[in-house]
């Protein structure tokens, strides 16, 4: 293979056609100041032998799931995915799917969206979903934007235990249109619904609550929604889509909007993202919902086809009238979901969250019997939980990684009052012996500090 650069005269010519003596002409309205003053510092040409060689050596400096043991979790998660999975989303006619702008020739896309619409209100209890949002965080941005839309209102109510992630990007949402956030207190883990006077509610577009919470714990989100039982504030529900496989929808403790992180539907981890979110509503606010939505319909001929609806909401037919300026989804992700889902089935499904919970559970126990391990808070939980463990994050880390070990999440990063406590999660892929390598490792530790 030719790797030699242009010779002189080839330059000399492309230069004459475009009318300019010397290279740095085409540069003439670029500052001087700002332009390069040397020559970059990059490595001479690879053949694609050599290519592959030089990226394999470096992936294998990368840690992975495959690689070692992963109790890590805060909002992505170490979950099976089926072979089945990756096969179909990687069939060539899904494998570079977006949203279709010619629907007559996308049918086959448009089905697995409207399949997956379905699946998402099944799983929450709600009316209307749209195609997917960039992930959670967005999705609980969207959601906010969505009751600001709806109600005027300029506060928003959020707890202080979600996602902290999903704050940050809600506070960069809502700093430009001078919307006032206020967080909600936490008491042993949970939001403290004390502090959620009936003024703030009033006062407030919408409560955003986690269900489970950041800190894996369940909340006692029915009591607090039925506080918005009577006022236009809306109920906003972020949810673990694999809790709701053993808790109850969503929709059955008062919720109006229903958002949450996909990324345990059969998507992996990959380095945090990408994922996608969902958003679920009821019918009412249909118009308001972000994003796309597939309808199903008859042809002429009485044949079941299905279209992009209600378009009128999009941003690339109503510019800033939009609802969103999210004008795309997360449809290769979605699939995959859509696939998992019908794969594993609805008892497959329950399954695997009793394995998570089970799991969660037992490893729970048998830490918190370690003198020098204590629970971080007194709630019920899922597959996720938090404990003090009397040693310092960083000789933690690496004692565990040195055995093979990723995780835990140290809260303090996010809580400075936390010092010294850790979230683990617990899926279906760890086994006894996993878990109770964990165990030995903790006490061990423990026993010689």
């Amino acid at each position: 293979m030719d790797y030699t650069p242009h010779s002189d005269k080839e330059i000399q010519e492309m230069l004459s056609f475009l009318g300019v003596k010397f290279l740095k002409e085409l540069y003439n309205n670029i500052p001087d100041k700002i332009r390069q003053k040397r020559r970059l510092n990059l490595p001479d040409p690879l053949s694609e032998i050599e290519l592959l060689k030089r990226l394999k050596f470096i992936s294998d400096k990368n840690v992975s799931t495959n690689k070692k043991i992963s109790f890590l979790g805060a909002g992505n998660y170490d979950h099976f995915i089926p072979s089945v999975v990756n096969y179909i989303i990687s069939k060539p006619e899904f494998y570079t799917s977006y949203t279709p702008y010619q629907p007559e020739l996308s049918q086959g896309i448009l089905q697995s969206m409207f399949e997956y619409q379905t699946m998402m209100c099944e799983l929450t209890g709600m009316d209307i979903s749209n195609i997917s949002l960039y992930d959670g965080a967005t999705a609980i941005a969207e959601a906010a934007n969505m009751a600001l839309s709806i109600n005027k209102k300029k506060k928003i109510l959020i707890s202080e235990t979600v996602h902290p992630e999903y704050h940050q990007v809600l506070k960069t949402y809502k700093k430009p249109r001078e919307i006032e956030i206020i967080e909600i207190p936490m008491k042993g883990g949970i939001t403290d619904k004390e502090k959620i006077d009936r003024r703030l509610i009033d006062e407030s577009s919408c409560l955003i609550i986690s269900q489970p919470n950041f800190f894996g714990n369940l909340e006692p989100i029915d009591e607090i929604f039925s506080m918005l039982s009577n006022g236009n504030t809306l109920a906003i529900a972020c949810v673990n889509p694999l809790s709701l496989a053993l808790l109850k929808p969503p929709a059955d403790f008062g919720a109006d909007i229903v958002v949450g992180d996909g990324q345990v539907l059969g998507n992996p981890q990959s380095f945090g993202g990408p994922s996608f979110g969902f958003l679920t509503c009821k019918k009412k606010y249909l118009r308001k919902i972000p994003g796309r939505i597939v309808g199903q319909t008859v042809d002429s001929n009485g044949k079941i086809g299905y279209v992009l609806t209600l378009q009128t909401r999009e941003q690339h037919i109503r510019r800033e009238k939009a609802t969103s300026n999210i004008c795309s989804n997360q449809s290769l992700n979605v699939l995959a979901a859509s696939v998992y889902l019908s794969y594993v089935g609805r008892d497959g499904f329950k399954e695997i969250a009793e394995l998570c919970y089970k799991n969660a559970h037992y490893l729970f126990q048998k830490l918190i019997d370690i003198k020098g391990i204590n629970p971080a808070f007194n709630s019920k939980f899922f597959n996720e939980f938090a404990i003090h463990i009397d040693v310092d994050s960083t000789k933690l880390k690496k004692l565990l990684s040195k055995r093979g070990i990723l995780g835990p999440v140290c809260l303090e990063k996010w809580y400075p009052s936390l010092k010294r406590k850790y979230l683990f999660a617990v899926t279906e892929k760890r086994t006894k012996e996993e878990m109770d390598l964990l165990i030995d490792i903790l006490n061990k530790v423990l026993k010689v500090k």
